[in-house]
């Protein structure tokens, strides 16, 4: 026994009483196993103090489980006994237990006793009972496989089932235990299956709560038989009858143990419907079947399984497939016969497609095509079968018309024709309205407008449904279609085709008219579309076309079909700068897009977002700049800088012309008259007397600019003013005398006085002055030569000399010297009689000499 089942004993006897070892207390009903009781009914049991218990039934107390049962289930027998009764859910299985307990000065004393609960349900009746021997080699397995119904409630506890089989010959039953809490099958082993023997059998069931038995099952022992399927199940074709296929068997079981019924099934090859032969056409002991009235050259799928007859068995499992074809026959139909027309500059492209013949019969062998234009014969083409493009194209002009007709050779025999017209360009006949797709079951469904004939001789045949792939590739110039044509009286349509998933298809609905013999299609409607649309693959590519100042035009090009994957449902513009962003949504037709409002001289980032209806893709970022100028502000900001300078310049040169006088001063300023600077009077080889009469002096205006002066000698002399003093020592080479200047006038006292003038350029202007009458032959005393100290700079004919004729052929012109002095024009210079002696000429390097006239100043 287990350490847990001791610890469980224990607990059973665990007692303690005040100076005795023995049990105070006990549990009715009282079992050392666990005792069951049944869910959903009361369960009583009483807890009774022993003789000579120091306990009062007040001292009683139960506990489920170590939890305390409530008062109000307690009922007091006598002072020594106390029940509990107690409603049994399924999970209370577990220790109750019954314990006394006083409480005294010293200590508490207690004493317990328990009983384990085990919670169930009694079994239910058995149903449905059937049991199956299968065929092992030459006979049936002597295992008997039974089954049943247990029901669908759990008996929570442990359940014997046992089957139980009786047939003649048996002392007894034969039995099978299945010990499961919910059993469904048993095998039971009978030695030797019991042919022809009639059986008995049903199953028991029983539990600690019950027990019941299913309805017993009497049958003749075949009944619980399931044979094999038939053995070597051929099908053979037959070579003159294209309709039929002969299937032949053996017999899996010896006819003396159990006689055989068959059932047959065969389907296409290219169908999932099976087909099954009548069982009352397989009864009996027969072992081929001819199938008939099935389609020729077409490849069927055989199957079959054998039952004892009147169904006195199991059927048997389906044996395995057989396949084979029927014989080839003439084809029944024409070929299926479509053309793809795709304009030019100048003509059509008119490509013929066909299909093998829906009743072909046989393996096609030659496509015969015949072809005319405007009823006129352009030729016979014989095209092999086994072409991998069943294709022929040819350029038809617009204003030409085409009849086509074609058929097919197989090894039997010929199709018939199917034929086709093309009209003129302009002369098409009318077409379906209010076409329309939907996606049902992942197959695309079309729905059309039915048409009517546009006049009484056209009769509406059917209506073709075309479907074209759109090239993905700029490289790809084959185009992937496929059509089928429903009847007339029908517009809405599947189409029978495995269309791939995120690629666009353009789907087309042609009514189709008979006119006489021949077939034409009128104007197509065509609706692009999706069999499922996903998310682009990839964004588009944005470029920045202008940027302005304050806008920037955007543009991008179409995403390539293969990349968008479905319908462009829109475009979102997303801009930011810095921490700002903002997005435009346009069009799904809209590649180019002007950005308003945006920041001068700012840097931006965008990108363009492409949406389906299913996501969004974003293309590749590109970065601009804004302008700092918009258009014409610089050409504004040039012209105004032009005109104000154009004016700046008109405003000078006008006040140039009001001040001119003041400028000519300011730039050209006046020469000093060296009559009225201060002449000292020097010698070289006398000393310079103090009183020297003043002498008239010819100036001579000097430009400061061009740093020359001129001095002419050829020139009339100017007269001369005379003086109030003649001296005989400073009288004129010509008998006049001079009267100078006062030494004390300078350049400053001049009327054209510069005090601008610095003393670096002030040099001594010298006059020769000289004595004697005019005409008289001036002595050799040296001249006298006065220096003055005008500011004025030298005459370049006064520093050299031997320019002096340069000089003379220069222009030049002279300006009268001021009045003289008011002391010196009142003072009368008397002329000397005798004439002084001529001076000498002065040295190369000495100043140029300007004689003046002598002669009395008028009174």
């Amino acid at each position: 026994m287990g350490s847990s089942q001791h610890l469980l004993l224990r607990l059973m006897f665990l007692h303690c009483a005040v100076g005795s070892t023995d049990n105070c207390v006990k549990i009715l009903p009282d079992s050392r196993s666990n005792i069951v009781v049944e869910v959903g009914k009361d369960f009583t049991a009483t807890c009774h103090l022993l003789k000579g218990s120091a306990y009062t039934s007040d001292d009683i107390e139960w506990l489920l489980e170590n939890v305390s049962i409530a008062k109000q289930l307690y009922h007091k027998i006598n002072e020594t006994s106390v029940s509990v009764t107690v409603n049994i859910s399924s999970g209370m299985s577990g220790w109750l237990r019954c314990r006394a307990a006083k409480e005294s000065l010293s200590h508490v004393s207690t004493c317990i006793y328990g009983i384990s609960l085990r919670t169930g349900y009694p079994p239910l009746k058995p149903k449905d009972l059937s049991c199956i021997a299968v065929q092992e080699d030459k006979d049936f397995s002597p295992n008997l496989n039974c089954s049943w119904d247990p029901g669908s409630r759990n008996p929570l506890i442990e359940t014997i089932y046992t089957v139980n089989v009786d047939y003649l010959g048996l002392d007894k039953p034969k039995k099978a235990n299945c010990k499961q809490h919910l059993a469904r099958s048993c095998i039971i082993n009978l030695d030797n299956f019991p042919d022809h023997m009639v059986l008995k059998l049903w199953v028991e069931v029983e539990n600690a709560l019950g027990s019941e038995q299913s309805e017993e099952l009497e049958n003749e022992a075949s009944y619980f038989a399931k044979p094999n399927p038939p053995l070597n199940v051929q099908v053979l074709s037959e070579a003159y009858i294209p309709t039929s296929l002969m299937v032949t068997w053996k017999h899996p079981i010896d006819r003396t143990i159990l006689k055989l019924s068959y059932a047959i099934k065969y389907r296409k090859a290219a169908s999932d419907v099976w087909i099954k032969v009548p069982e009352e056409f397989t009864r009996g002991n027969i072992e081929s079947f001819r199938l008939q009235s099935l389609e020729p050259y077409t490849q069927y799928l055989v199957q079959m399984r054998c039952i004892g007859e009147n169904n006195s068995s199991y059927w048997s499992s389906w044996s395995s497939s057989v396949t084979n074809s029927t014989a080839e026959a003439k084809p029944a139909s024409a070929p299926d016969l479509w053309r793809i027309i795709q304009p030019t500059s100048n003509s059509r492209n008119v490509t013929l497609i066909w299909k093998a013949p829906v009743k072909a019969n046989g393996k096609m062998l030659v496509y015969n095509l015949n072809i005319s234009q405007d009823y006129e014969t352009f030729g016979s083409h014989y095209i092999r079968a086994d072409k991998i493009s069943q294709t022929y194209s040819m350029e038809l002009p617009p204003g030409k018309t085409a009849s086509i007709e074609i058929n097919v050779n197989n090894s039997v025999g010929v199709s018939p024709i199917a034929t086709l017209f093309i009209p003129r360009s302009d002369n098409e006949l009318p077409g379906v309205e209010h076409m329309s797709w939907s996606v049902r079951d992942e197959k695309l469904q079309v729905k059309w407008t039915a048409v009517l004939p546009p006049h009484h001789a056209l009769q509406l045949s059917e209506y073709l449904l075309e479907w074209v792939k759109i090239p993905q590739a700029v490289h790809q110039t084959e185009l992937q279609s496929g059509w089928q044509r429903v009847p007339k009286s029908v517009t809405i349509a599947t189409l029978n085709a495995d269309l791939e998933k995120f690629k666009r298809y353009n789907i087309s609905v042609y009514p189709i008219y008979k006119l006489n013999r021949l077939f034409q299609a009128g104007r197509p409607v065509t609706r692009p579309a999706y069999i499922q649309q996903g998310t682009p693959s990839e964004g588009p590519t944005v470029t920045v076309r202008k940027s302005e100042k304050n806008s920037a035009e955007l543009m991008w090009e179409e995403i390539p079909l293969d990349s968008q994957r479905g319908f462009i449902t829109n475009y979102t513009i997303v801009y930011a700068t810095g921490n700002t962003k903002k997005s435009v949504t346009v069009g799904p037709n809209v590649h180019s897009h002007v950005l308003t409002d945006l920041a001068s001289e700012t840097d931006y980032v965008v990108n363009v977002m492409a949406s389906t209806e299913v996501g969004s893709v974003k293309g590749m970022d590109c970065t601009f700049k804004t302008m700092k100028y918009g258009d014409g502000e610089v050409e504004v900001i040039v012209v105004v800088v032009c005109l104000s300078f154009l004016f700046l310049t008109v405003f000078f040169i006008m006040l140039c012309l009001r001040k001119r006088e003041v400028i000519k001063k300011l730039l050209w300023p006046q020469v000093p008259d060296p009559s009225d600077s201060s002449i000292a009077h020097w010698s070289p080889d006398f000393p310079v007397k103090a009183d020297l009469p003043k002498e008239d002096v010819s100036v001579v205006e000097v430009d400061v600019f061009d740093g020359k002066s001129l001095c002419e000698e050829d020139k009339g002399v100017l007269p001369l003013k005379k003086d109030k003093y003649l001296s005989e020592e400073h009288s004129s080479g010509i008998g006049g005398s001079s009267c100078m200047s006062s030494p004390r006038h300078s350049v400053s006292d001049s009327d054209e006085g510069d005090s601008g003038q610095t003393t670096a350029s002030t040099v001594q202007y010298s006059s020769v002055l000289a004595s004697g009458y005019k005409g008289q032959t001036p002595s050799h005393q040296p001249p006298a030569f006065a220096r003055s100290e005008s500011t004025q700079p030298l005459l370049d004919c006064e520093e050299h000399p031997d320019h002096l004729n340069e000089s003379q052929s220069r222009s030049s012109y002279f300006r009268r010297g001021r009045e003289l002095e008011p002391e010196c024009e009142e003072t009368f210079c008397p002329v000397q009689e005798e004439a002084s002696p001529v001076a000498e000429d002065p040295p190369a390097s000495s100043l140029c000499y300007m004689p003046q006239q002598s002669g009395y100043r008028p009174q």
